[in-house]
């Protein structure tokens, strides 16, 4: 079996390693720090299971990664193991092609479990998660909500609410500060937002910071 890990952190990708390796001590296990080399293993060989972060700056958010995998081997599933709580990127996530999100607070518990799951060719979805996709299901016509803006918005949204400036998010994503200032006009128009202020107002009320 062989199993991929991307993570910007060291510490987190040497921990899902011990895990995996102890629970399927045969498998062939690599891990990559960013969506670039990422990609670039996903391309040169067949894996069983991808477990990916959301957050790997700079260059592609861990969305658009899944996106990419899906169409080059779309029958690979992917986990999602996220320092975000699931109501910020369950549903994104499982939109995007994942076939499980996890937090990494409860990793330890389940990661085994949910790679089991996947490989057996179902999804795995925790019970808060669950609940997320059916909340999502129900608010599909809501109009003003962050389910409303694509990953690429939600993404710029997010940093926007996080006090980053548009060149600082330029140079996070390697785009120009004219794409993102276009991004944050999407936003805006979407949301119905009239400055920052409203935006990182709305992002507290929500716990999206």
């Amino acid at each position: 079996m062989k199993i991929l890990i991307a993570d910007d952190h060291t510490i987190v990708r040497e921990g899902i390693r011990m895990l995996l390796t102890e629970a399927y001590p045969f498998a062939e296990i690599a891990d990559v720090s960013d969506s670039v080399d990422l990609m670039k293993l996903v391309f040169k060989s067949k894996w069983d299971v991808i477990i990916c972060d959301i957050s790997m700056p700079p260059g592609d958010s861990g969305l658009e990664a899944i996106k990419k995998i899906k169409e080059h081997a779309p029958a690979t599933p992917v986990i999602i193991l996220s320092m975000h709580a699931p109501d910020q990127y369950a549903v994104r996530a499982i939109k995007a092609g994942a076939s499980g999100y996890l937090t990494k607070g409860a990793a330890t518990l389940e990661l085994v479990k949910a790679v089991n799951q996947v490989l057996s060719g179902r999804k795995y979805l925790s019970p808060d998660v669950a609940d997320i996709l059916a909340d999502a299901f129900e608010n599909l016509n809501s109009n003003q909500t962050v389910e409303s803006l694509s990953d690429r918005e939600f993404e710029v949204f997010k940093l926007l609410a996080s006090g980053k400036s548009i060149s600082d998010i330029a140079k996070q994503l390697i785009l120009s500060t004219n794409t993102i200032s276009t991004f944050r006009a999407r936003v805006f128009e979407k949301m119905g937002f009239h400055n920052n202020l409203e935006l990182i107002k709305y992002a507290v009320e929500h716990k999206l910071i």
